[in-house]
């Protein structure tokens, strides 16, 4: 799992403000309603989980974990004013679920540390209000706060565990949270520009998984550090 998710996000900020003390730029001018930006962006979870429940009733000394994915986003911006804009962020990414910890039971079916459970696809819709310092710069810092739905999508266990459990039933919840953003638009010419940005997004599932004879049950925060550079046009 990715460990440094914060030092990151604070060198990403520290860019940022550099990047908008040192650059001055002609102003063009702040006119455009409409944004568009294509990036390719890492999702770093900074997981957490409680310890896996067997059939309903017993605790395991084990809990699960979230891998890492890099993908396509895109997403678009309106200008309410020069200074402040909404944004619609749009993606979807596939993470492996995995145990975390040893646990007798499940080391006895030889399920071990890091053995993957299952599959799903992550499909986050975000809505973000930012503000946009300096809006007629040619290097134009932002930040942003907003609201998250996370659907769940496509659960499928692994089959290295139906080889041991049999047929499992996978299901995991989907939820709402909140999104906090900063980044920076650098123009190249009057239409494109460069965009690094970065996004942390509170997302958290319920993940069950029913076989034969059982189930296991366990709560998840993802809560992913989303760090992504591209390209954008304004218009």
């Amino acid at each position: 799992m990715f460990k440094n998710n914060k030092t990151l996000l604070t060198t990403g900020l520290v860019i940022a403000s550099i990047f908008a003390g040192t650059f001055s730029g002609s102003a063009i001018a702040a006119d455009e309603k409409w944004k568009v930006r294509f990036r390719g962006i890492g999702i770093l979870p900074d997981d957490s989980s409680n310890n896996i429940t067997l059939n309903n009733t017993t605790g395991l000394n084990a809990g699960v974990g979230v891998d890492e994915a890099f993908v396509p986003e895109l997403d678009i911006t309106y200008m309410i004013t020069p200074h402040w804009g909404v944004e619609a962020i749009a993606g979807i990414a596939r993470h492996d679920v995995s145990i975390n910890g040893n646990d007798a039971t499940l080391t006895g079916l030889g399920i071990g540390d890091g053995f993957d459970i299952f599959d799903t696809w992550v499909l986050p819709p975000t809505v973000t209000l930012q503000y946009h310092f300096l809006p007629d710069n040619n290097i134009r810092p932002y930040v942003g706060v907003g609201v998250n739905y996370t659907a769940t999508l496509f659960d499928d266990a692994t089959d290295q565990l139906e080889a041991i459990l049999g047929p499992v039933d996978v299901s995991s919840s989907n939820s709402w949270g909140y999104a906090l953003q900063a980044g920076v638009d650098y123009d190249i010419n009057e239409s494109w520009f460069f965009n690094v940005d970065v996004k942390y997004i509170d997302i958290n599932t319920t993940a069950k998984l029913g076989f034969n004879g059982g189930n296991l049950e366990v709560d998840l925060d993802i809560n992913p550090f989303v760090v992504g550079a591209g390209v954008g046009y304004r218009f």
